[in-house]
């Protein structure tokens, strides 16, 4: 299940904890008039993505100096990629980072959009995955040191939300590095994604199994798809691919294994 949004989450709750509004003090970002406070809020409330994106375009049209440039702009690239139109998603992504080049969220967006989308048959696949390469690297760099976004969060669960998304961003170096078929180098990834995060991907977990596979470490890797295997609620896709690893796994354990005498 794709998670949603860190920033989309807390803006949400801002929303609901009165954060935006013109009575109260903020350390962050405010809206300089209460109309601007009515747009943001029509945004965060839309429920469908043409909604939200129309919404966002409205701030940004009518709001020229608005604080929330970048965090509007990753909202209506979030809505695109609802969409599935990763085209104009990743134009809004960058925006986002033209107009913060520290908002983790959306080089993390742009990072998944990318990789998660190359193939081999790709004539620039080297230049896109260098560029999600980039932006994952960059999420990186800032995600330490960000700010609550929501003053009600305490240190504890920011800082557990800080380790999932870290989590993501080495997830994708490790789909990156698969592509690339630097076998080692996307277990290192995969297991930075799997042991670091505060609530562990179990798609990040299968893919770790998956780089276990290539690297020929079996039993890691059986281990692991029945640990995910386990989980209760699992998405049925992500159980599909685990067992296909197991059996991969089993497969050529046999394989390699000494003729009994």
């Amino acid at each position: 299940m794709t998670k949603r949004s860190i920033l989309a989450a807390l803006g949400a709750m801002a929303l609901a904890s009165g954060m935006f509004a013109q009575d109260k003090p903020a350390a962050g970002p405010r809206p300089k008039t209460k109309a601007e406070y009515d747009a943001l809020s029509k945004m965060l409330a839309a429920t469908d993505p043409d909604t939200r994106i129309a919404a966002g375009e409205d701030v940004i049209t009518n709001f020229e100096k608005t604080e929330f440039k970048s965090f509007v702009f990753y909202n209506i690239a979030e809505a695109y990629v609802t969409k599935k139109d990763d085209v104009k998603a990743i134009v809004y992504g960058e925006r986002a980072l033209e107009a913060d080049p520290k908002n983790f969220d959306a080089s993390l967006l742009l990072a998944r959009t990318i990789a998660s989308k190359v193939r081999d048959t790709d004539l620039d696949r080297d230049e896109r995955l260098a560029t999600a390469e980039k932006y994952s690297k960059q999420a990186l760099e800032n995600i330490p040191t960000a700010a609550k976004l929501n003053a009600n969060m305490t240190d504890e669960q920011w800082a557990d939300a800080k380790k999932d998304l870290m989590a993501e961003a080495h997830q994708w170096l490790g789909v990156i590095a698969m592509d690339r078929k630097q076998y080692d180098v996307a277990v290192t990834e995969y297991g930075e994604a799997v042991n670091g995060a505060h609530t562990p991907d179990p798609a990040a977990m299968v893919r770790l199994a998956q780089a276990y596979n290539k690297v020929k470490k079996y039993d890691e890797a059986i281990a692991l798809t029945e640990k995910v295997m386990a989980i209760p609620n699992l998405n049925p896709t992500i159980k599909q691919f685990a067992q296909a690893e197991r059996v991969r796994a089993f497969t050529a354990k046999q394989a390699a294994a000494p003729p009994s005498k």
